[in-house]
């Protein structure tokens, strides 16, 4: 029992021991290389030597995008090698070891740094190049499935990267070489969709729909064309805080809200006109046989408009009146202008006195005359007869003032009549404005996408070539 436990005593020393010297191997190697190494001297054993640097970008977080500051946040690993001539050992004398690690303080490394504008050097130093695996050259960002966080608003459609020189930069001079790593992405459009699109789209609607409102309701209108107006210049803030200030380029959601802003004045627009054209009235406007006849005839005809056919327009001071059982022209007396100018209770004192006149002499006609009172009945027939003349006058005045006024009314009837034939041409060309242009810039959205292909006449993908 006692040698049994003596003998597991041993192994755990043993591996000790082992651990210890592996550990003093490494130290002394690193103790060996690091002696007379100046990190602050190029790896070069002659200074026409350059040194070969090779870049490897992987990607593993596209964060945001600034778009007023056009400022891309991406999370990345730069991954860079090089032969450094004063790191080298035989593995035989440190007893088969092949691998250090060490703190990139203590050794040179390139000075790269990942910037917005690419970094440069000079070729009698540093020659960068992509790195390479299993025989091809990687032309792009390499991406981890295992690390890389999908971003929500962006998605990654080409990752290329190019190893460009400038020719016309001499070679020692820096800026000859550049590595260049692009990222084409696309807007994922669901939030823009959602939240921009679609709630313009329905406000702009419902400055459409005030046409079905009646042509003289134009305050109603031009209030409801004026909201709109002001949720829409709501929305145009909104979308200028977000995009760059740049005459460059315009984002097409921009163009979109100035094209609804531009509809919707329009529509302001046409329901003044319409409310000026529908209160106008024979007194203050004539209207002309042209436009009777084509806002009148013509248009509620192709436009499949119900409008009830109007009488004919009865000219001016052609009418007719009763006097003494015949007709003549139409006219006015002094007396008839001072009884239309007359008070209600004047008017009715008169007519009750003329009415009582009247009344006497007929019924004495009715019963006939009496014996000793023709004189009598002849007196009162004479004493009537200039009330059943005024009757008769203010009979004619009574046809005329129902002549005019339904002359009146024809006028402004028509006038209205006008205003809604101009309010649905004015609906149907504002509708296929207003469709036609959504539509418009929608397909350039559909269009504006994406290339198959990083660059435009290089058949190369920049993609891993399938296995």
């Amino acid at each position: 029992m006692l040698r049994g436990q003596g003998l597991l005593l041993l192994l755990p020393l043993l591996a000790v021991c082992l651990g210890a010297e592996g550990r003093n191997q490494e130290e002394r190697l690193l103790g060996d290389l690091m002696n007379n190494y100046d990190p602050h001297l190029r790896p070069a054993e002659r200074d026409s030597d350059v040194v070969n640097v090779t870049l490897k970008l992987t990607l593993t977080n596209l964060i945001s995008l600034n778009e007023r500051e056009e400022a891309l946040t991406t999370n990345v690993w730069i991954e860079m090698q090089w032969c450094d001539y004063r790191l080298r050992w035989d593995p035989q004398d440190y007893e088969g070891l092949w691998v250090l690690r060490v703190p990139s303080t203590m050794v040179w490394r390139p000075d790269v740094v990942l910037e917005n504008k690419s970094q440069t050097y000079s070729t009698n130093e540093i020659n960068l190049q992509l790195s390479q695996e299993d025989g091809q050259t990687i032309e792009w960002i390499f991406i981890d499935p295992e690390a890389f966080t999908e971003n929500g608003e962006w998605a990654i459609r080409h990752r290329p990267a190019k190893m460009l020189l400038d020719v016309a930069a001499p070679a020692e001079e820096a800026g000859h070489q550049k590595v260049v790593f692009y990222l084409l992405i696309q807007r994922k459009p669901l939030f823009y969709v959602i939240n921009i699109i679609v709630p313009c789209v329905l406000i702009s609607s419902v400055a459409i729909l005030i046409y079905f409102l009646p042509a003289k309701a134009g305050g109603q209108k031009c209030t409801v064309a004026i909201n709109v107006l002001l949720a829409q210049t709501v929305f145009l803030f909104l979308v200028a805080k977000k995009v760059p200030e740049t005459s460059q380029a315009v984002p097409l959601i921009s163009k979109y809200l100035t094209f609804l802003l531009a509809v919707t004045i329009l529509i302001v627009v046409n329901a003044v006109v319409v409310l000026n054209v529908s209160l106008r009235s024979p007194h203050t406007h004539s209207m002309a046989r042209g436009v009777r006849k084509v806002f009148l005839r013509l248009l509620p005809q192709l436009l499949r408009m119900h409008v009830r056919p109007l009488a004919p327009v009865a000219v001016q001071h052609t009418g007719r009146r009763l006097q003494n059982g015949s007709s003549s022209g139409w006219s006015l007396t002094a007396g008839e202008d001072i009884a239309l100018c007359l008070p209600r209770s004047e008017l009715l004192f008169r007519q009750r006195q003329r009415n009582g006149l009247v009344r006497a002499a007929l019924e004495k006609l009715e019963k006939g005359p009496e014996p000793g009172q023709s004189q009598e009945l002849c007196g009162s027939l004479k004493q009537a007869a200039p009330a059943i003349q005024a009757c008769v006058e203010a009979c004619n005045l009574i046809a005329l003032a129902r002549h005019q006024q339904s002359h009146f009314d024809s006028g402004s009837e028509e006038w209205f009549l006008v205003g809604r034939v101009l309010d649905r041409v004015c609906f149907l060309a504002m509708l296929s404005l207003f469709v036609c242009g959504t539509a418009g810039i929608f397909l350039m959205a559909h269009y504006n996408q994406v290339p198959a292909l990083p660059f435009p006449g290089d058949p190369r993908s920049y993609l891993p070539s399938p296995d």
